[in-house]
């Protein structure tokens, strides 16, 4: 489908769109002038990670064709936890915790928009703002007679969470119902015109839309994208060593760097759309290299995510890094480090670098032939190694390195 409006123009061509609410009037609407739009973060953590990179996008796409990106923390939110296709329950977090949490990570979005007080500049707002002063028995009264349970128990969010016999608590069903009520403080408050987010959001993002017709008559528009997998079939941003954090706080440039290094070749083309600002025609040229000649597309891809979200510095000196590690054989300064004090195991020097969550997932790494030290491969797991005046380099696999250094 043909769009008159760049920003629908560009996120379908860039691959963004998965479901969309109205595309005829929102596509009018966007063509005709500034439309705010918004996304919801929950602030469980001190950073987000790459799982929501897509939407950070989404909100930096509408930037660069001239719309208002509004980040919305979910500070009242996050005291409960969004279900949606949740196996069980979050942990719930306090004041403090929440108010960290939202500064740490307004620091990510600040790299990827630019924010301010004109027509395009974002703006971060925290939904504890009006959530917090809620009154019960006035928002049940004013707002809760336009929900039905049996329809709410329809979405997919909540059904999988039943099929599974999995506890579902009041608190998290009121989850929702408080996410439509953003919708509807937002349009009121900043005009906000549009509502963004993952697949598993769908229905959230309708209930907004029809409570806002509903309490306002005001039109709405909704635009989800679809679940990021790898040609594998693995989760968007799952690696062996755990979450790809943004934050340099919770992962170094180099494994940030490493991890788009290491796309799967079916996924450079669909990743550098995504991910990274270049042109449609040089991503096009890009994916069509033939054979090996296709990591020289990752290493940009590396370049370009990893100048984006950490820095051109931070990018430079992991490349330069990996070209060391890899063709020459060195030791490069970008790569983790595990200090220790003494003679240290294998095992626990595989757990210190991050390569391995367990003892007993370390020792099957070794026992795989997929550890080595300096270079060779290790094949006792009761080895003990001793770090002198110079780092010691362990690897687990050809892509995972690390070194261990004096403490």
């Amino acid at each position: 489908m043909s769009y008159q409006s760049d920003l629908l123009t560009v996120l379908s061509q860039r691959g963004y769109i998965h479901q969309m609410t109205d595309a005829t009037a929102l596509d009018t609407l966007a063509a005709q002038g500034v439309v705010p739009g918004y996304i919801g973060f929950d602030p469980t953590a001190p950073s987000l990670h790459v799982g929501s990179l897509v939407q950070i996008m989404l909100l930096r796409r509408m930037q660069q064709t001239g719309h208002k990106p509004i980040v919305l923390m979910g500070g009242g939110t996050g005291k409960i936890g969004d279900p949606s296709f949740k196996d069980e329950a979050r942990k719930l977090l306090g004041e403090e915790g929440i108010r960290a949490n939202v500064a740490s990570i307004r620091r990510i979005f600040e790299r990827f928009l630019t924010f301010g007080d004109g027509p395009s500049d974002a703006v971060m707002v925290d939904n504890a703002d009006w959530l917090d002063t809620l009154e019960y028995i006035p928002f049940l009264r004013d707002v809760g007679q336009h929900f039905s349970v049996n329809r709410m128990l329809s979405f997919d969010s909540v059904k999988l969470r039943l099929d599974r016999e999995q506890s579902l608590s009041f608190l998290e069903f009121n989850y929702m119902i408080l996410q439509a009520y953003d919708f509807l403080e937002l349009s009121r408050r900043a005009g906000c015109r549009l509502q963004m987010g993952g697949s598993d959001q769908w229905g959230n993002i309708v209930n907004g839309i029809e409570l806002a017709r509903r309490m306002d008559g005001t039109e709405v528009f909704g635009v989800t994208t679809p679940l990021i997998t790898t040609a594998d079939g693995g989760k968007m941003g799952k690696t062996m060593s755990g979450a790809v954090w943004l934050h340099e706080d919770q992962l170094p440039h180099f494994d940030y760097w490493q991890f788009w290094r290491n796309t799967d070749d079916r996924d450079v083309g669909r990743f550098l759309r995504l991910f990274t600002d270049l042109p449609l025609d040089e991503i096009r040229r890009l994916e069509a290299l033939p054979g090996a000649e296709i990591n020289e597309a990752k290493k940009i891809l590396a370049n370009e995510a990893t100048a984006m979200c950490r820095g051109p510095a931070a990018a430079a000196e992991a490349a330069e890094t990996a070209r060391r590690t890899f063709e020459e054989g060195q030791s490069g300064d970008a790569l983790p480090r595990f200090a220790v004090g003494g003679p240290v195991t294998l095992v626990d020097a595989l757990m210190g670098l991050g390569f391995a969550k367990s003892k007993g997932e370390a020792r099957r790494l070794i026992a795989g032939g997929g550890a080595r030290i300096g270079g060779e491969k290790a094949v006792d797991e009761a080895a003990v190694l001793t770090v002198g005046e110079e780092p010691l380099r362990v690897s687990a696999g050809k892509k995972h390195h690390g070194l261990l250094v004096r403490g």
